[in-house]
């Protein structure tokens, strides 16, 4: 076990159990990083300098340090040297704690290597890389240009992603000069034309040269600030070399409010690269914005000719028919997405540590709650079971396509949508049992065998012909129930399994649902859209579709399977997922509304209101999502998320007060997680959202007029620092 003294003062540390197994941990993991790679990796050896005293090892994960030579590495590890505490005195006879050693490893997401710097102190610094076999090779210019460049999308793109968390991670300001942004342009453009290397996000089949990591990080950077003219004049001298590239020219002038120079570089690019999807989508994305929905859905349907094996053009196809009130051609193109199987970040195999040790930053994190689980972090299992939480990747940008149809026309709608269109079982059942009949009918006029003639069966045993048919009956009425491949393994390929949802009850009450349903017939409570019956999804069909020839004409008459597709099993799934979020929200609302009637405190605990505002936002039900997040700041539960989706709420009414307080908390609480960055992070978006419209100085004057300690004024002063260093629109006025 460590020592307390051999702890830094504010850097979070894992120990470790063996010396070294950090490292090897790594090397051995790097074969599995498929594509940006996971954070950089800091190792440092600590030592008292007594014989006998065994060193000790630590570690700890960090974004935005500068990788572009071994000399920037070296000096971090070297600025933790005076991070170490002091704890000795005069009159102690403990012996101080010194970092002997420190090893600093870079993943290179280009050419899928780690590049490694060693420095001894005192001593010297060696820089080399580790190939995915574990084999060291010497570190070359360029692959120190690939790993800086890597180091910066990664911090670029995981600053504020809510899913990626790890304990002991530290992140920095990747850039914060003029010089540094020019520096990162500068790598862009050599690095370009490689980008489609590094990935692409999980909703991307095929990473092409301007659907990746890389663009993505770069129209992120300049766009979440509102300044798309360095990203402008990137694109420009790229689009030379490479047409499809005038699809993000245009994206960036049309941010840039530029729209008639976008629209004449998209008629141009059209005549050289007239099969771009990407270029498509820009256009069509164009004419939306302008009402005109009916237009872009011409483009949108070139786009999916273009790239059919790509889910996005099926997923803007779908937003279009949605935009235009065509359902029925919306679900069916919903029916047609690929799916892909979701790959999450790349991330480090996990290590028990000997000891953890986290820092508490006491300037800002004293306006926190207290990190300790109380009977706010508890909630119903009916709650914490909801699966549509557990959607990742295409399944969750499929599934929020599906709530956006039942907010457009309602659940009975959207099943009697869904009737109209897809095979559902009953269906399938009669239709395959009527092909059957027919079938047996048909070979027994014309085998003109006599009715009642006895059959000489196998096994020796004779049955009247009648048997026949009704062994032919029991063989029909077998299959009322088949139980297809598909049905019979988990349907969703990130683990999320939702064949057998429970039945659920919100309440803790044991009667709720009883008094709900009692108050809902006397006209009491009164639902948003929803009724209290709220009518399960019955299966669609999952089979081949029976073959025309099968079934007799009188029946072909009466029932067709021409204008009717079969429902892909993960959607028949994912209409599960919608019934039993809408279930559990109406059973919400109609709760609410029952105990404002009877004038009863309504009373659920943090992690449920918080649950709850997640699942309104889900249902696009923003303002009851928002009274949610607001309940669940009444209580003590240790949490970032319902301060940051008031952020952002508050940010989008302009209400500049009220955003300012949430962003006090939402700053203290990445303060405490080692988030030490001001951009790119949600406070610096939602704080040049307002500027755009307020200027950057009535934000600064509302932050004195606060009153604030001098270190919480500082760090929400660094937004604006760094809109002023940036010129970012609003910084003058």
């Amino acid at each position: 076990m460590a020592d307390a003294t051999a702890s830094f003062k504010d850097v979070p540390e894992l120990f470790e159990v063996e010396l070294g197994e950090a490292l090897t941990a790594r090397t051995e993991s790097l074969s599995t990083f498929r594509e940006l790679g996971p954070p950089d990796l800091c190792h440092i050896v600590k030592s008292t300098g007594r014989t006998g005293q065994r060193d000790i090892g630590s570690y700890h994960f960090v974004s935005g340090v500068d990788a572009s030579s071994s000399a920037s590495l070296a000096a971090y590890i070297n600025s933790l040297t005076y991070s170490i505490e002091d704890n000795s005195a005069w009159f102690s006879k403990s012996t101080a704690w010194k970092v002997r050693n420190g090893c600093y490893c870079c993943f290179n997401a280009f050419s899928r290597v780690d590049i490694r710097v060693d420095v001894k102190i005192p001593g010297g610094v060696v820089a080399y890389v580790v190939d995915l076999r574990g084999e060291r090779h010497e570190a070359t210019p360029e692959i120190w240009q690939e790993t800086y460049l890597s180091a910066l999308l990664r911090a670029i793109l995981y600053s504020d992603d809510p899913t990626y968390w790890l304990e002991a991670y530290r992140k920095l300001d990747p850039i914060t000069t003029i010089e540094g942004e020019l520096r990162f342009l500068q790598a862009a453009e050599a690095l370009f034309m490689k980008g489609w290397q590094v990935g692409s996000d999980p909703e991307i089949q095929v990473a092409t040269v301007v659907s990746n990591h890389l663009t993505a990080g770069v129209m992120k950077y300049f766009s979440s600030s509102g300044r798309c003219q360095p990203a402008a004049n990137l694109f420009e001298k790229l689009a030379a070399r490479e047409p499809e590239i005038a699809s993000l020219l245009a994206r960036s002038y049309i941010g840039m409010n530029e729209e008639v120079k976008a629209v004449q570089i998209m008629s141009a690019a059209m005549k050289h690269t007239p099969h771009s999807y990407t270029l498509l989508h820009v256009q069509s994305d164009f004419l939306r914005s302008k009402g005109r929905s009916d237009w872009a859905l011409k483009l949108a349907k070139e786009a999916v000719n273009c790239a059919p094996s790509e889910f996005v053009t099926w997923e803007k196809l779908t937003e279009l028919y949605i935009d235009t009130k065509d359902y029925e051609s919306a679900l069916l193109t919903l029916n047609s997405c690929p799916m892909f199987t979701f790959n999450g970040r790349d991330a480090h195999r996990a290590l028990v540590p000997a000891k953890v040790h986290l820092p508490f930053q006491r300037q800002i994190g004293d306006i926190l709650p207290e990190k300790t689980k109380s009977e706010d972090d508890v909630a119903d299992p009916a709650l914490l079971r909801l699966p549509a939480p557990g959607l990742r990747g295409t399944w969750a940008r499929a599934y929020s396509l599906l709530t956006r149809l039942v907010s457009d026309i309602g659940w009975d709608e959207l099943l009697k949508t869904r009737s109209v269109v897809f095979v559902m079982e009953e269906e399938y059942r009669m239709q395959k049992a009527q092909a059957d009949i027919q079938k047996v009918a048909t070979s027994h006029s014309a085998q003109d065998v006599n009715e009642n003639a006895a059959v000489i069966h196998e096994d020796g045993s004779v049955t009247a012909g009648n048997a026949t048919l009704a062994d032919d009956d029991a063989s029909t009425r077998g299959m009322s129930s088949p139980l297809s491949e598909s049905e019979s393994k988990p349907e969703f390929e990130n683990g999320l399994n939702v064949s057998a949802i429970p039945i659920i009850r919100v309440s803790s009450e044991s009667d709720t649902e009883r008094e709900i349903a009692e108050s809902t017939r006397n006209g009491i409570a009164e639902q948003d859209e929803q009724s209290m019956t709220l009518e399960k999804p019955v299966q669609a069909a999952a089979g081949e579709e029976p073959e025309p020839s099968q079934v007799s004409n009188s029946y072909q008459e009466a029932f067709s399977f021409t204008n009717k597709r079969l429902c892909e099993r993960w959607l028949d799934n994912l209409f599960m997922v919608l019934y039993e979020d809408l279930r559990v929200w109406t059973i919400f609302r109609a709760e609410v509304a029952h105990f404002k009637t009877q004038h009863v405190a309504y009373r659920k605990t943090g992690i449920e209101w918080e649950i709850l505002g997640d699942l309104g936002m889900r249902l696009h039900h923003k303002e009851e999502a928002k009274e949610a997040y607001q309940r669940c700041l009444d209580t003590s539960r240790y949490s970032q998320k319902p301060w940051a989706k008031l952020l952002e709420m508050y940010a989008d009414e302009g209400d500049i007060t009220r955003t300012i307080q949430a962003a006090i908390r939402v700053a203290a609480y990445q303060y405490a997680d080692y988030t030490e960055m001001t951009y790119p992070t949600l406070i610096a978006r939602c704080f040049f959202k307002l500027g755009q419209i307020h200027g950057h100085a009535k934000i600064s004057f509302t932050l004195l007029s606060m009153g604030l300690p001098d270190p919480i004024l500082k760090i929400m002063d660094s937004y604006l620092q760094y809109g002023k260093t940036f010129k970012v629109e609003g910084y003058d006025f």
